[in-house]
């Protein structure tokens, strides 16, 4: 039993490098535009995200923070329900979404963009509602994910 899970903790590590080893060839003019809005960025960079996108964002936040860029996370929920006072024009929204199709989506950008806040997204549908809507696209997209189960998985990449 123990040699079983070595080897299936070993093939999960193999798969997940092989996955973040993909990551650098996507890098490309969505990024630098990413980075170049983050760096001018003259309020906030507010991190969003449902479920394990969601726990994903809040580290995303508090690393920015940490280093010295004004962030914080805000759940989609809470910003439908006046949260969303929190953000102002000088801001920029991060967005991580894999499907790029949280229904919260429909209802956010529209009032981000009434606010002329600019909207970067990561996820794994580059061509989603998200993707479309952004500025700035990074690309988490997996071609297999580690977990053979049938539970939804945050996609090997993301993983901070």
């Amino acid at each position: 039993m123990s040699e079983a899970l070595l080897n299936a903790g070993r093939q999960t590590l193999m798969l997940e490098l092989q996955e973040a080893s993909r990551l650098p060839e996507r890098l490309g003019d969505d990024f630098v535009r990413a980075a170049n809005i983050i760096l001018h960025c003259e309020g906030k960079v507010v991190v969003s995200g449902i479920g394990k996108s969601g726990h994903i964002g809040k580290k995303i936040a508090a690393t920015l923070a940490s280093t010295g860029t004004p962030a914080f996370f805000v759940h989609p929920a809470e910003a439908l329900h006046g949260d969303l006072g929190m953000i102002e024009s000088r801001d920029v929204m991060l967005f991580i979404s894999y499907s790029g199709g949280a229904k919260e989506l429909d209802l956010i950008i529209p009032r981000l963009e009434d606010k002329s806040i600019a909207l970067l997204a990561m996820t794994g549908k580059p061509t989603s509602p998200l993707g479309l809507a952004a500025k700035a696209v990074l690309d988490i997209s997996v071609e297999r994910e580690a977990c053979r189960c049938t539970l939804r998985r945050p996609p090997a990449p993301s993983i901070p």
